[in-house]
């Protein structure tokens, strides 16, 4: 719609103003007592022309040719242009959701973008707890969204197998001095270690743990992952040696102190940074830049890093080394790190702790017994990933519409009741477009305009990255959806034709919302 408008005023900004190149700007959704749509097109014109906004408004409104799409174009002050859609273009858009069906919301406009999503990539020390659940559910959402979208996605788990975690995982397990993680799982993976080399005991309980304890969380989750990357292979591989090749070749290191550093201050970072320490041990560091450099050698135009809240102070590291990157390889992709904030799990107002290395914490797979997939899911989608988060475990226990996730199910299985109801009766009246005519009500145009929003929805989430957009998005559908139900008789609406009508609409709003349950990976039941 926002793109539709756009083209509109472009061409009667060019007729108002044939001589200028003209500036960016934007069509936004309005206060319904402005309008449906805003642009701020006069105001960015006014420093192009110098004339008034309010002037520069009311000059374009003049040149909008007649169309089917905006019923009235008005100016407000400071000299914003307001438009109002017209009734037949929001009562078409239900034929063509009908006809989509399953595909609504879908584009092929990302078909030449190739996008890697790395998410959770939780050591391989003890079970997932909430804090990895958070970027796990966003990052397996943001990839149904790009491949909504049209793009190709793969979703990726890099699994750090190797170095001093790994050592302290080891100790544990032996239950040694230097014992670092403790918990019912380190009992039950004790007696099952057969190596009695230290080097070799961390491995295999790490082993163990990725794929009886994590792997088998990210399974009840419900997230498929298409790639399980081994940090490991990188240094018994090329990679890691042909990253430190190409860094020397490009006179990026230099030695002090008996280690070897990057020059990562030539690209903004705020100190040069250790590749290989003084005992000839490899970085983290250096491991990252070579998965990366892994990743882009792999194709991938578009590369998305799920981080927890403790590795804020790595980004501008892995930014600087990313542009050191692109310049050495030409790659001319992008690098987006994404910081999930912590979460605190409360019941009956208090907080329930959770440390992993203590073995006071909380795991997901408890959680997801507790609770449910699809509730653990909403909830945790909910909150953007840059704030803090308390996951309230007793509203979530809650069977009912207090719990916002029972609400758009509710919602989801309601239409559902009611088009069983119908489907044995009466055959369609023809002509659907013509009795969608009769949808006038304030509710059925307010739900209409939820529905459209879908497409929209997808493109910003696919520019923004803001996940917790779609439950928001799914609980107004939700209460659009039930104004509507209210106000507006379905079965007994006084005539076949407006029956027929809303019945349609009915259609569109199960189709739109079951699309959106899909994208969120959250069941949409037909009966509750």
């Amino acid at each position: 719609m926002q793109n539709q408008i756009k083209k509109i005023l472009i061409d009667a900004v060019k007729k108002a103003y044939p001589e200028i190149n003209i500036p960016e700007f934007s069509v936004e959704k309005t206060d319904a007592k402005f309008g449906d749509y805003s642009s701020n097109v006069a105001l960015i014109l006014k420093k192009v022309t110098g004339e008034k906004p309010q002037k520069i408004a009311l000059i374009i409104i003049k040149n909008i040719e007649k169309n089917n799409l905006i019923e009235d174009a008005s100016m407000a002050d400071p000299g914003f242009i307001n438009f109002k859609i017209a009734l037949p273009y929001w009562q078409q858009k239900i034929s063509e959701i009908v006809g989509k069906g399953g595909s609504y919301g879908h584009s092929d406009l990302g078909q030449d973008l190739q996008v890697n999503i790395e998410f959770i990539s939780a050591n391989p020390t003890g079970p997932l707890t909430l804090g990895n659940g958070r970027g796990g559910y966003f990052g397996d959402v943001l990839a149904n969204v790009f491949k909504a979208y049209g793009a190709e996605v793969e979703r990726e788990y890099y699994i750090n197998d190797r170095g001093v975690q790994i050592l302290a995982l080891g100790h544990s397990v032996l239950k040694d001095d230097k014992a670092v993680y403790k918990g019912k799982y380190i009992d039950e993976i004790t007696p099952r270690i057969k190596s009695k080399k230290m080097d070799e005991v961390g491995s295999e309980a790490a082993t163990i743990l990725m794929e009886e304890y994590i792997k088998k969380t990210i399974k009840e989750m419900g997230i498929e992952f298409n790639t399980w990357f081994s940090e490991k292979s990188l240094h018994e591989g090329r990679t890691v040696s042909e990253i430190l090749e190409m860094f020397k070749k490009a006179d990026l290191t230099y030695e002090s102190e008996g280690a070897l550093w990057l020059k990562t201050t030539n690209y903004f970072d705020d100190k040069d940074r250790v590749l290989v320490t003084k005992k000839g041990e490899h970085t983290y560091f250096l491991s990252d830049i070579a998965y990366h450099f892994d990743k882009i050698r792999r194709g991938y135009d578009l590369l998305i890093d799920f981080w927890g809240a403790d590795h804020h102070g790595y980004v501008g590291r892995m930014n600087a080394a990313i542009d050191i990157l692109k310049k050495e390889q030409n790659w001319s992709g992008e690098l987006k790190i994404l910081i999930s904030q912590l979460v605190r799990l409360v019941s009956k107002g208090r907080e329930v702790k959770m440390s992993k290395r203590e073995g006071t914490y909380v795991t997901l797979d408890e959680l997801i017994d507790e609770v449910g997939p699809d509730v653990t899911r909403f909830f945790f989608l909910e909150r953007s990933l840059d704030t803090h988060m308390d996951f309230d475990l007793d509203l979530a226990k809650e069977h009912s519409q207090k719990n916002p996730i029972y609400y758009v199910q509710y919602a989801y299985a309601r239409i559902a009741s009611i088009l069983q109801k119908i489907r044995n009766q009466k055959s369609e009246i023809r002509n659907n477009d013509q009795i969608l005519k009769l949808l006038k009500e304030p509710e059925e145009k307010a739900l209409i305009k939820q529905l459209i929003k879908l497409p929209e929805l997808v493109e910003e989430i696919v520019g923004d990255y803001q996940v917790q957009k779609l439950p928001t998005y799914a609980t107004e559908l939700a209460d659009s959806f039930h104004r509507f139900y209210e106000k507006c008789p379905v079965i007994k609406s006084g005539s076949d034709e407006l029956t027929s009508a809303r019945l349609e609409l009915l259609k569109a709003t199960q189709i739109v919302l079951k699309n959106t349950l899909d994208l969120m990976g959250i069941n949409a039941p037909e009966k509750m």
